[in-house]
């Protein structure tokens, strides 16, 4: 229950952080670069670290990285094909959230091993 309780405290705050810095930023379009995911995965490798130690939370990180590369290059993939063809929104993104899912086993392969 502790572990609970600090983890809502520590991402809150993080989360409030975040959101000030997304106020202050200008232009406006890059507050949505200071949303809850920059805040939250801090909360949770500090968390990471404070109970399982560096070596978890390195682990942690690594797979932190591997999400956002190939969640940039299934958003970069999925704006081309919607602009160049015009599908469906629907059956663009969920055709191609295999690029995704391959970029992120791909490179989770890559780095086990």
């Amino acid at each position: 229950m502790e572990e609970l309780i600090s983890r809502f405290l520590i991402g809150g705050i993080l989360v409030s952080a975040f959101a000030l810095v997304g106020e202050v930023v200008r232009p406006k379009s890059f507050a949505g670069l200071f949303g809850a995911a920059p805040s939250i995965a801090l909360a949770t490798l500090g968390l990471t670290v404070a109970t399982k130690g560096r070596d978890y939370a390195a682990i942690e990180a690594r797979s932190m990285i591997a999400g956002a590369i190939a969640f940039f290059l299934y958003a970069l993939t999925v704006s081309k094909v919607m602009m160049r063809y015009k599908p469906p929104a629907l059956a663009a993104t969920s055709t191609l959230i295999l690029i995704c899912r391959a970029v992120a086993f791909g490179l989770w392969f890559v780095w086990v091993r």
